[in-house]
């Protein structure tokens, strides 16, 4: 996207990153879950928010709706809108994980190029994607808010899985196959990833 405001500059302030995560007692990252609607990504997020909080680790959970409702009300889910929405999340968790905080996200965020730019903004080590593998057809039976079923019957455009793509991470930091593994494990397994990754 094009910088349309030219006569700014970045302020930097007097506390780095480091002081912040000093401060913490742990590293700012972004955990961003991707997968089709339904496949548990904001089930596990959350979870995983609760492990985290329970160790006294900063967080905050960035869910697809909640964000749409506000900082993405103006967007809607064509291939433009929905890279504009993930330019946007992308932005925001940056400017969290340069705060010390880890930030989860739940979103769809089907195309690779988009998650990449987000990879992009951060450092190494910050970007912790993961995979929540499910098939179609069990997200079609979890769905209680009966989305796959309007999308079938073409009532909603534009649908990932059904009337739109999803790609694949092709090397997530982890994959859950959320179909044969419970959903606390799955935060479980995070967790691990989280130590053993030296963020917390």
């Amino acid at each position: 996207m094009t910088q349309k405001a030219t006569n700014i500059h970045w302020y930097q302030g007097e506390v780095t990153r480091l002081s912040r995560e000093k401060l913490h007692g742990h590293k700012g990252a972004t955990i961003w879950f991707t997968g089709l609607s339904a496949s548990g990504k904001s089930t596990v997020a959350h979870n995983l928010e609760r492990l985290l909080y329970d160790r006294g680790v900063s967080t905050y959970v960035f869910d697809g709706d909640n964000v749409r409702y506000g900082l993405c009300s103006d967007l809607g889910f064509s291939a433009e809108d929905r890279g504009e929405n993930i330019r946007r999340i992308g932005e925001m968790v940056k400017l969290f994980v340069d705060a010390g905080i880890i930030a989860i996200t739940a979103f769809i965020s089907p195309y690779r190029q988009d998650r990449e730019r987000v990879r992009s903004l951060l450092t190494d080590g910050q970007f912790v994607e993961v995979y929540m593998e499910c098939p179609v057809q069990v997200c079609e039976k979890r769905d209680r808010k009966g989305i796959y079923a309007k999308a079938k019957a073409g009532v909603i455009k534009e649908f990932t899985g059904i009337s739109a793509p999803y790609e694949p991470p092709k090397n997530p930091e982890l994959v859950i196959q959320s179909d044969k593994e419970d959903s606390m494990k799955s935060a479980e397994r995070i967790l691990s990833l989280l130590k053993q990754s030296k963020i917390i």
